[in-house]
Protein backbone atom coordinates (compact mmCIF):
# COMPACT_ATOMS: atom_id res chain seq x y z
CA UNK A 1 0.00 0.00 0.00
CA UNK A 2 1.22 3.62 -0.75
CA UNK A 3 1.92 5.72 2.34
CA UNK A 4 1.66 9.14 0.39
CA UNK A 5 -0.73 11.88 2.72
CA UNK A 6 -2.33 14.03 1.29
CA UNK A 7 -2.47 17.23 3.25
CA UNK A 8 -5.39 19.65 2.21
CA UNK A 9 -4.03 22.86 3.92
CA UNK A 10 -3.82 26.81 3.10
CA UNK A 11 -1.86 27.56 5.97
CA UNK A 12 1.65 27.67 4.80
CA UNK A 13 3.49 27.43 8.15
CA UNK A 14 1.07 25.13 9.38
CA UNK A 15 1.82 22.81 6.08
CA UNK A 16 5.22 23.13 6.36
CA UNK A 17 5.37 21.30 9.99
CA UNK A 18 3.07 18.50 9.50
CA UNK A 19 4.51 17.93 6.19
CA UNK A 20 8.17 17.48 7.85
CA UNK A 21 6.81 15.56 10.93
CA UNK A 22 5.42 12.99 8.69
CA UNK A 23 8.35 12.89 6.14
CA UNK A 24 10.92 12.19 9.16
CA UNK A 25 8.37 9.53 10.15
CA UNK A 26 8.63 7.90 6.77
CA UNK A 27 5.77 9.13 4.38
CA UNK A 28 5.83 11.16 1.36
CA UNK A 29 3.06 14.29 1.45
CA UNK A 30 1.34 15.76 -1.20
CA UNK A 31 -0.20 19.16 -0.52
CA UNK A 32 -3.06 21.18 -1.96
CA UNK A 33 -4.16 24.23 -0.63
CA UNK A 34 -7.56 24.38 -1.63
CA UNK A 35 -10.69 21.70 -2.61
CA UNK A 36 -10.43 22.58 -6.14
CA UNK A 37 -6.57 21.51 -5.88
CA UNK A 38 -7.96 18.39 -3.86
CA UNK A 39 -10.34 17.14 -6.36
CA UNK A 40 -7.14 17.27 -8.80
CA UNK A 41 -4.90 15.49 -6.56
CA UNK A 42 -7.32 12.56 -5.77
CA UNK A 43 -8.24 12.19 -9.39
CA UNK A 44 -4.74 11.84 -10.35
CA UNK A 45 -3.28 9.08 -8.26
CA UNK A 46 -3.70 7.02 -4.83
CA UNK A 47 -3.30 8.56 -1.22
CA UNK A 48 -3.17 5.67 1.91
CA UNK A 49 -5.02 9.16 3.80
CA UNK A 50 -6.35 12.62 3.88
CA UNK A 51 -5.26 15.19 6.45
CA UNK A 52 -7.78 18.22 5.63
CA UNK A 53 -8.22 21.48 7.29
CA UNK A 54 -11.95 22.77 7.36
CA UNK A 55 -11.32 26.69 6.50
CA UNK A 56 -9.96 26.60 2.92
CA UNK A 57 -9.55 29.07 0.37
CA UNK A 58 -12.56 27.90 -1.91
CA UNK A 59 -15.05 26.70 0.89
CA UNK A 60 -15.84 24.36 3.41
CA UNK A 61 -13.59 21.33 4.12
CA UNK A 62 -16.40 19.25 6.13
CA UNK A 63 -18.95 20.35 3.35
CA UNK A 64 -17.16 18.92 1.03
CA UNK A 65 -15.91 15.63 1.99
CA UNK A 66 -19.47 13.70 1.19
CA UNK A 67 -18.35 14.01 -2.52
CA UNK A 68 -14.98 12.41 -1.77
CA UNK A 69 -16.19 9.98 0.31
CA UNK A 70 -18.45 8.81 -2.72
CA UNK A 71 -16.16 8.52 -4.91
CA UNK A 72 -12.70 6.98 -2.30
CA UNK A 73 -14.98 5.35 0.05
CA UNK A 74 -11.97 3.97 2.11
CA UNK A 75 -9.72 6.90 2.31
CA UNK A 76 -9.32 7.63 6.30
CA UNK A 77 -10.04 11.47 6.65
CA UNK A 78 -8.26 12.98 9.51
CA UNK A 79 -9.76 16.99 9.85
CA UNK A 80 -8.14 19.57 11.56
CA UNK A 81 -9.51 22.73 12.46
CA UNK A 82 -9.42 26.07 14.01
CA UNK A 83 -13.32 26.21 14.50
CA UNK A 84 -12.69 24.58 17.76
CA UNK A 85 -16.71 24.33 19.35
CA UNK A 86 -18.79 21.21 19.86
CA UNK A 87 -20.60 21.71 16.51
CA UNK A 88 -17.14 21.67 14.29
CA UNK A 89 -16.38 18.76 16.48
CA UNK A 90 -19.50 17.13 15.63
CA UNK A 91 -19.77 17.74 12.40
CA UNK A 92 -16.05 15.93 11.40
CA UNK A 93 -17.36 12.56 13.63
CA UNK A 94 -20.95 12.84 11.20
CA UNK A 95 -18.33 12.76 7.90
CA UNK A 96 -16.79 9.46 9.71
CA UNK A 97 -13.64 10.79 9.67
CA UNK A 98 -11.11 8.56 11.28
CA UNK A 99 -10.23 11.60 14.10
CA UNK A 100 -10.77 15.13 14.53
CA UNK A 101 -7.81 17.70 15.81
CA UNK A 102 -8.90 20.82 17.21
CA UNK A 103 -5.30 23.29 16.89
CA UNK A 104 -3.42 23.76 18.01
CA UNK A 105 -2.20 19.91 18.19
CA UNK A 106 0.45 17.42 19.21
CA UNK A 107 2.63 16.41 16.60
CA UNK A 108 3.35 12.94 17.82
CA UNK A 109 -0.49 12.39 18.42
CA UNK A 110 -1.02 13.74 14.71
CA UNK A 111 1.95 11.47 13.25
CA UNK A 112 0.25 8.48 15.47
CA UNK A 113 -3.04 8.90 14.19
CA UNK A 114 -1.87 8.87 11.03
CA UNK A 115 -0.02 5.69 11.37
CA UNK A 116 -3.00 4.32 12.59
CA UNK A 117 -5.29 5.60 10.11
CA UNK A 118 -3.45 3.82 7.50
CA UNK A 119 -3.59 0.57 9.25
CA UNK A 120 -7.20 0.39 9.56
CA UNK A 121 -7.81 1.56 5.75
CA UNK A 122 -9.55 -1.26 5.34
CA UNK A 123 -12.44 -0.94 7.38
CA UNK A 124 -15.09 1.30 6.38
CA UNK A 125 -17.43 0.19 9.20
CA UNK A 126 -16.98 3.51 10.92
CA UNK A 127 -18.40 5.93 7.79
CA UNK A 128 -22.17 7.32 7.60
CA UNK A 129 -24.50 8.21 4.55
CA UNK A 130 -23.68 12.01 5.23
CA UNK A 131 -25.87 13.18 2.30
CA UNK A 132 -29.13 11.97 4.52
CA UNK A 133 -27.27 13.32 7.61
CA UNK A 134 -29.73 15.02 9.85
CA UNK A 135 -28.93 18.81 11.25
CA UNK A 136 -27.63 19.11 14.47
CA UNK A 137 -30.46 19.73 16.77
CA UNK A 138 -30.41 23.38 17.94
CA UNK A 139 -30.14 24.70 21.78
CA UNK A 140 -26.89 22.81 22.86
CA UNK A 141 -25.55 25.04 25.88
CA UNK A 142 -21.71 23.70 25.52
CA UNK A 143 -19.71 26.81 25.38
CA UNK A 144 -16.25 27.27 25.21
CA UNK A 145 -12.89 26.74 22.73
CA UNK A 146 -10.02 25.96 25.34
CA UNK A 147 -8.15 23.09 25.08
CA UNK A 148 -9.84 21.14 28.13
CA UNK A 149 -13.13 21.65 26.38
CA UNK A 150 -11.74 20.00 22.89
CA UNK A 151 -10.82 17.28 24.98
CA UNK A 152 -14.30 16.88 26.17
CA UNK A 153 -15.81 17.48 22.79
CA UNK A 154 -13.06 14.73 21.10
CA UNK A 155 -15.11 12.25 23.68
CA UNK A 156 -18.29 13.37 23.21
CA UNK A 157 -18.01 13.07 19.69
CA UNK A 158 -16.54 9.13 20.47
CA UNK A 159 -19.41 7.50 21.77
CA UNK A 160 -22.23 8.95 19.86
CA UNK A 161 -22.67 5.89 17.47
CA UNK A 162 -22.62 3.06 20.46
CA UNK A 163 -24.22 2.97 23.47
CA UNK A 164 -21.20 2.44 25.68
CA UNK A 165 -21.79 3.54 29.36
CA UNK A 166 -20.54 6.80 30.36
CA UNK A 167 -19.08 8.23 32.95
CA UNK A 168 -19.04 12.30 33.73
CA UNK A 169 -16.58 13.37 36.39
CA UNK A 170 -16.46 17.28 37.35
CA UNK A 171 -17.06 19.85 40.47
CA UNK A 172 -20.54 20.65 40.68
CA UNK A 173 -21.73 23.08 38.29
CA UNK A 174 -19.30 22.52 35.81
CA UNK A 175 -22.28 21.24 32.91
CA UNK A 176 -22.43 17.15 33.88
CA UNK A 177 -25.87 16.67 32.76
CA UNK A 178 -25.28 19.37 29.70
CA UNK A 179 -22.82 16.87 28.52
CA UNK A 180 -25.32 14.10 28.99
CA UNK A 181 -27.91 15.78 27.11
CA UNK A 182 -25.34 16.61 24.58
CA UNK A 183 -24.49 13.08 23.96
CA UNK A 184 -28.38 12.07 23.73
CA UNK A 185 -29.26 14.76 21.31
CA UNK A 186 -26.55 14.00 19.15
CA UNK A 187 -26.17 10.44 19.44
CA UNK A 188 -28.12 7.25 17.78
CA UNK A 189 -31.10 7.54 20.41
CA UNK A 190 -32.34 11.22 20.02
CA UNK A 191 -35.42 10.46 19.12
CA UNK A 192 -35.82 8.43 22.48
CA UNK A 193 -36.49 10.45 25.51
CA UNK A 194 -33.93 11.66 27.92
CA UNK A 195 -34.34 10.87 31.85
CA UNK A 196 -32.90 12.39 34.34
CA UNK A 197 -32.72 11.14 38.07
CA UNK A 198 -30.84 12.40 40.77
CA UNK A 199 -29.93 9.65 43.21
CA UNK A 200 -29.42 12.11 45.90
CA UNK A 201 -32.89 13.46 45.54
CA UNK A 202 -34.26 10.55 46.47
CA UNK A 203 -35.03 8.84 49.56
CA UNK A 204 -33.21 5.96 50.02
CA UNK A 205 -35.81 3.70 50.80
CA UNK A 206 -37.57 4.67 47.75
CA UNK A 207 -34.75 4.52 45.29
CA UNK A 208 -34.99 0.98 43.72
CA UNK A 209 -38.84 2.12 43.67
CA UNK A 210 -37.61 5.28 41.36
CA UNK A 211 -35.53 3.25 39.11
CA UNK A 212 -36.61 -0.04 38.73
CA UNK A 213 -40.56 0.63 39.68
CA UNK A 214 -43.03 -1.16 42.18
CA UNK A 215 -45.81 -3.92 41.26
CA UNK A 216 -49.03 -3.16 42.99
CA UNK A 217 -48.77 -4.11 46.45
CA UNK A 218 -45.03 -4.62 46.77
CA UNK A 219 -44.93 -2.46 49.92
CA UNK A 220 -47.06 0.10 52.06
CA UNK A 221 -48.67 2.76 50.02
CA UNK A 222 -47.84 0.84 46.49
CA UNK A 223 -51.87 1.16 45.41
CA UNK A 224 -50.75 0.85 42.29
CA UNK A 225 -48.25 -0.08 39.43
CA UNK A 226 -45.58 2.36 38.81
CA UNK A 227 -42.66 1.84 35.58
CA UNK A 228 -39.37 3.27 37.04
CA UNK A 229 -37.02 4.99 35.54
CA UNK A 230 -35.24 2.50 33.14
CA UNK A 231 -38.42 2.01 31.73
CA UNK A 232 -39.56 4.86 31.15
CA UNK A 233 -36.26 6.21 29.29
CA UNK A 234 -36.94 2.66 26.94
CA UNK A 235 -35.47 3.51 23.56
CA UNK A 236 -33.32 6.42 25.24
CA UNK A 237 -30.91 7.94 27.66
CA UNK A 238 -31.20 7.14 31.31
CA UNK A 239 -29.13 10.28 33.16
CA UNK A 240 -28.12 9.09 36.40
CA UNK A 241 -26.65 12.08 38.25
CA UNK A 242 -25.19 11.96 41.89
CA UNK A 243 -24.51 8.00 41.25
CA UNK A 244 -21.90 8.75 44.72
CA UNK A 245 -24.59 9.08 46.81
CA UNK A 246 -26.73 5.76 45.72
CA UNK A 247 -27.03 3.31 48.85
CA UNK A 248 -25.25 -0.10 48.68
CA UNK A 249 -28.08 -2.26 48.46
CA UNK A 250 -29.39 -0.54 45.38
CA UNK A 251 -25.53 -0.12 43.89
CA UNK A 252 -26.21 -4.07 43.62
CA UNK A 253 -29.32 -4.14 41.58
CA UNK A 254 -28.11 -1.76 39.34
CA UNK A 255 -25.09 -3.69 38.77
CA UNK A 256 -27.10 -6.60 38.31
CA UNK A 257 -29.12 -4.27 35.90
CA UNK A 258 -26.20 -3.39 33.60
CA UNK A 259 -24.71 -7.26 33.75
CA UNK A 260 -27.71 -9.12 32.77
CA UNK A 261 -29.52 -5.85 30.66
CA UNK A 262 -32.69 -6.69 32.57
CA UNK A 263 -34.62 -5.78 35.60
CA UNK A 264 -37.50 -6.31 37.60
CA UNK A 265 -40.13 -4.59 39.69
CA UNK A 266 -39.95 -4.63 43.12
CA UNK A 267 -42.82 -7.18 43.95
CA UNK A 268 -42.67 -8.47 40.23
CA UNK A 269 -41.43 -11.60 39.11
CA UNK A 270 -41.56 -10.80 35.32
CA UNK A 271 -38.10 -9.63 33.94
CA UNK A 272 -37.97 -6.73 31.62
CA UNK A 273 -35.28 -5.79 29.18
CA UNK A 274 -33.65 -2.99 28.99
CA UNK A 275 -33.50 -0.41 26.29
CA UNK A 276 -31.76 2.24 26.88
CA UNK A 277 -28.11 3.81 27.00
CA UNK A 278 -26.43 4.79 30.29
CA UNK A 279 -25.17 7.71 31.20
CA UNK A 280 -23.69 8.34 34.87
CA UNK A 281 -22.42 11.42 36.60
CA UNK A 282 -20.90 12.49 40.28
CA UNK A 283 -18.90 15.06 41.63
CA UNK A 284 -17.34 12.87 43.96
CA UNK A 285 -13.91 10.71 43.71
CA UNK A 286 -15.38 7.45 43.80
CA UNK A 287 -11.83 5.64 44.42
CA UNK A 288 -11.38 6.38 48.14
CA UNK A 289 -15.73 5.73 48.58
CA UNK A 290 -14.64 2.19 46.62
CA UNK A 291 -11.32 2.01 49.35
CA UNK A 292 -13.62 2.61 52.36
CA UNK A 293 -16.31 0.34 51.19
CA UNK A 294 -19.20 2.70 50.65
CA UNK A 295 -19.16 2.15 46.71
CA UNK A 296 -18.74 -1.36 44.68
CA UNK A 297 -15.83 -1.19 42.50
CA UNK A 298 -17.59 -3.61 40.11
CA UNK A 299 -20.24 -1.13 39.36
CA UNK A 300 -17.52 1.99 39.22
CA UNK A 301 -15.93 -0.11 36.40
CA UNK A 302 -19.21 -0.71 34.89
CA UNK A 303 -20.08 3.04 34.58
CA UNK A 304 -16.32 4.24 33.57
CA UNK A 305 -16.30 2.26 30.41
CA UNK A 306 -16.07 5.77 28.88
CA UNK A 307 -15.24 8.30 31.79
CA UNK A 308 -15.32 12.23 30.52
CA UNK A 309 -13.52 14.67 32.64
CA UNK A 310 -14.90 17.47 32.98
CA UNK A 311 -12.49 21.05 33.69
CA UNK A 312 -12.98 23.51 36.48
CA UNK A 313 -13.93 26.67 35.42
CA UNK A 314 -10.82 28.27 36.73
CA UNK A 315 -9.04 25.27 34.49
CA UNK A 316 -10.39 26.90 31.84
CA UNK A 317 -9.93 31.13 31.89
CA UNK A 318 -9.92 31.33 28.60
CA UNK A 319 -13.52 30.72 28.18
CA UNK A 320 -14.92 32.48 30.98
CA UNK A 321 -15.51 35.82 28.10
CA UNK A 322 -17.53 33.50 25.93
CA UNK A 323 -19.77 31.70 28.50
CA UNK A 324 -20.13 35.51 29.95
CA UNK A 325 -22.03 36.50 26.91
CA UNK A 326 -23.46 33.35 26.41
CA UNK A 327 -25.44 34.11 29.81
CA UNK A 328 -26.14 37.56 28.92
CA UNK A 329 -27.97 36.51 26.00
CA UNK A 330 -29.39 33.79 27.53
CA UNK A 331 -30.65 36.45 30.28
CA UNK A 332 -31.99 38.64 27.36
CA UNK A 333 -33.96 35.91 26.08
CA UNK A 334 -35.95 35.32 29.19
CA UNK A 335 -37.00 39.23 29.44
CA UNK A 336 -33.91 40.52 31.17
CA UNK A 337 -32.53 44.06 29.97
CA UNK A 338 -30.17 43.55 26.41
CA UNK A 339 -26.50 44.18 27.88
CA UNK A 340 -22.94 43.63 27.04
CA UNK A 341 -19.49 42.74 28.36
CA UNK A 342 -16.91 45.51 28.18
CA UNK A 343 -13.14 44.51 28.45
CA UNK A 344 -12.74 45.83 31.59
CA UNK A 345 -15.74 43.46 32.66
CA UNK A 346 -14.51 40.33 31.20
CA UNK A 347 -10.65 40.75 32.47
CA UNK A 348 -11.79 41.14 36.23
CA UNK A 349 -14.40 37.52 35.81
CA UNK A 350 -11.05 35.69 34.10
CA UNK A 351 -9.64 36.37 37.33
CA UNK A 352 -11.76 35.34 39.85
CA UNK A 353 -11.50 31.40 41.22
CA UNK A 354 -15.28 30.25 40.39
CA UNK A 355 -15.39 27.87 42.85
CA UNK A 356 -19.18 27.63 42.18
CA UNK A 357 -17.87 26.84 38.60
CA UNK A 358 -20.04 27.71 35.07
CA UNK A 359 -23.23 27.67 37.63
CA UNK A 360 -21.61 30.63 39.63
CA UNK A 361 -20.93 32.13 36.73
CA UNK A 362 -24.14 32.15 35.37
CA UNK A 363 -26.03 33.25 38.65
CA UNK A 364 -23.68 36.27 38.61
CA UNK A 365 -24.06 37.29 34.91
CA UNK A 366 -27.54 37.32 35.44
CA UNK A 367 -27.37 39.05 38.58
CA UNK A 368 -25.39 41.64 36.58
CA UNK A 369 -28.03 42.00 33.49
CA UNK A 370 -30.90 42.41 36.40
CA UNK A 371 -28.72 45.31 38.25
CA UNK A 372 -26.67 47.16 35.92
CA UNK A 373 -27.45 50.52 35.66
CA UNK A 374 -26.60 50.75 31.83
CA UNK A 375 -26.30 48.50 28.81
CA UNK A 376 -22.37 47.73 29.35
CA UNK A 377 -20.91 45.43 32.07
CA UNK A 378 -18.15 46.28 32.87
CA UNK A 379 -15.44 45.91 36.03
CA UNK A 380 -17.30 48.50 38.30
CA UNK A 381 -20.62 46.55 37.53
CA UNK A 382 -19.11 43.41 38.60
CA UNK A 383 -17.36 44.20 41.64
CA UNK A 384 -19.86 44.63 44.00
CA UNK A 385 -21.72 41.88 42.92
CA UNK A 386 -18.51 39.88 43.19
CA UNK A 387 -18.03 41.30 47.02
CA UNK A 388 -21.25 39.42 47.58
CA UNK A 389 -20.37 36.32 46.30
CA UNK A 390 -19.11 33.78 49.18
CA UNK A 391 -15.63 32.24 48.05
CA UNK A 392 -14.80 34.78 45.56
CA UNK A 393 -11.30 36.18 45.76
CA UNK A 394 -12.30 39.83 45.70
CA UNK A 395 -11.40 40.85 49.33
CA UNK A 396 -9.61 43.82 50.68
CA UNK A 397 -5.77 42.78 51.24
CA UNK A 398 -4.79 41.98 54.72
CA UNK A 399 -2.96 44.10 56.67
CA UNK A 400 0.69 44.10 57.44
CA UNK A 401 1.83 41.35 59.95
CA UNK A 402 -1.95 39.21 59.89
CA UNK A 403 -1.05 36.84 56.96
CA UNK A 404 -0.35 33.07 58.14
CA UNK A 405 2.39 31.52 57.15
CA UNK A 406 1.47 30.90 53.29
CA UNK A 407 1.24 34.74 53.08
CA UNK A 408 4.39 35.38 54.71
CA UNK A 409 6.12 32.75 52.70
CA UNK A 410 4.56 33.98 49.23
CA UNK A 411 5.62 37.72 50.53
CA UNK A 412 9.55 36.35 51.25
CA UNK A 413 9.43 34.35 47.69
CA UNK A 414 8.43 37.86 45.65
CA UNK A 415 11.24 39.69 47.48
CA UNK A 416 12.99 37.41 46.51
CA UNK A 417 12.45 36.74 43.19
CA UNK A 418 11.47 39.76 41.50
CA UNK A 419 8.71 39.27 39.32
CA UNK A 420 8.92 38.84 35.64
CA UNK A 421 5.69 40.50 33.58
CA UNK A 422 3.82 38.02 32.22
CA UNK A 423 5.12 34.81 34.51
CA UNK A 424 4.17 36.10 38.24
CA UNK A 425 1.10 33.46 38.13
CA UNK A 426 3.03 30.33 36.31
CA UNK A 427 5.88 30.99 38.44
CA UNK A 428 4.79 31.28 42.08
CA UNK A 429 2.14 28.76 41.06
CA UNK A 430 4.94 26.35 39.96
CA UNK A 431 6.90 27.23 43.29
CA UNK A 432 4.34 26.38 45.48
CA UNK A 433 3.16 23.21 43.49
CA UNK A 434 6.75 21.70 44.03
CA UNK A 435 6.89 21.57 47.54
CA UNK A 436 3.27 20.56 47.98
CA UNK A 437 3.75 17.78 46.06
CA UNK A 438 7.09 16.50 47.26
CA UNK A 439 5.23 16.40 50.69
CA UNK A 440 2.50 14.82 49.74
CA UNK A 441 4.05 11.95 47.69
CA UNK A 442 6.58 11.72 50.59
CA UNK A 443 3.70 10.80 52.92
CA UNK A 444 2.14 8.39 50.56
CA UNK A 445 5.30 6.76 49.71
CA UNK A 446 6.11 7.59 45.83
CA UNK A 447 2.26 6.12 45.21
CA UNK A 448 0.90 8.53 42.85
CA UNK A 449 -2.31 7.20 42.81
CA UNK A 450 -3.15 7.85 46.85
CA UNK A 451 -1.04 11.24 46.68
CA UNK A 452 -4.15 12.64 43.92
CA UNK A 453 -6.71 11.26 46.69
CA UNK A 454 -4.94 13.26 48.98
CA UNK A 455 -4.65 16.61 47.08
CA UNK A 456 -8.26 16.00 45.65
CA UNK A 457 -6.94 15.89 41.97
CA UNK A 458 -7.17 14.01 39.02
CA UNK A 459 -3.96 10.93 38.57
CA UNK A 460 -3.53 12.01 35.10
CA UNK A 461 -3.53 15.96 36.41
CA UNK A 462 -0.60 15.14 38.86
CA UNK A 463 0.91 13.21 36.10
CA UNK A 464 1.25 15.89 34.13
CA UNK A 465 2.35 18.38 36.35
CA UNK A 466 4.84 16.48 37.87
CA UNK A 467 6.12 16.17 34.26
CA UNK A 468 5.90 20.11 33.55
CA UNK A 469 7.73 20.45 36.81
CA UNK A 470 10.26 17.83 36.20
CA UNK A 471 9.24 16.12 39.38
CA UNK A 472 9.92 12.57 39.97
CA UNK A 473 8.09 10.22 42.48
CA UNK A 474 11.70 8.95 43.65
CA UNK A 475 12.69 12.47 44.31
CA UNK A 476 9.85 12.45 47.03
CA UNK A 477 11.84 9.68 49.04
CA UNK A 478 15.08 11.06 48.97
CA UNK A 479 13.90 13.74 51.31
CA UNK A 480 12.99 11.69 53.60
Amino acid sequence: MTRTVLLVEDDASIATVITAALEADGFAVARSESIAGRDRLLASRRFALMLTDVMLTDGDGIETLPAVRALYPHLPVIILSAQNTLDTAVRASDTGAFEYFPKPFDLDELVAAVRQGIGQSGDDDGARDTDNAEALPPGLRLVGRSAAMQAVYRMITRVLRNDLTVLVLGESGTGKELVAEAIHQLGNRSAGPFVAVNAAAIPHDLIESELFGHEKGAFTGAIARHIGKFEQAAGGTLFLDEIGDMPLDAQTRLLRALQSGRIRRVGGVDEIRLDCRIIAATNRDLLPMIAAGSFREDLYYRLAVVPIELPRLRDRADDIEALARHFLASAASEGLPRRHLTSSGAALLARQPWRGNVRELRNLIYRAALMARDEAVDAATIEPLLAGEPGVAMRAPDPAGSRGDIGAALAQWLTDHPPVAGRVYDDALAAFERPLFLHVLGQTGGNQLRAAQVLGINRNTLRKRLGELAIHPEDSLARG
